[in-house]
């Protein structure tokens, strides 16, 4: 019976482990998403900047 519990109580902690990890997971990968996203638009905004710098002399 003792057997049993233990076997239980461990197993109970080795899930909750598990799902902490899953949620440091899901955070690293939405700051990683996040950090590409804040890139790819400040690389945009100065590329659209570049265009509408240049056009605006042109004239």
């Amino acid at each position: 019976m003792w057997n049993h519990l233990l076997r239980c109580w461990i197993e109970r902690l080795s899930w909750r482990r598990e799902e902490g990890q899953d949620l440091t997971e899901y955070a690293l990968l939405i700051a990683f998403i996040a950090l590409v996203a804040i890139c790819g638009v400040m690389l945009l905004g100065y590329r659209l900047y570049l265009v509408y710098w240049s056009g605006a002399h042109s004239f």
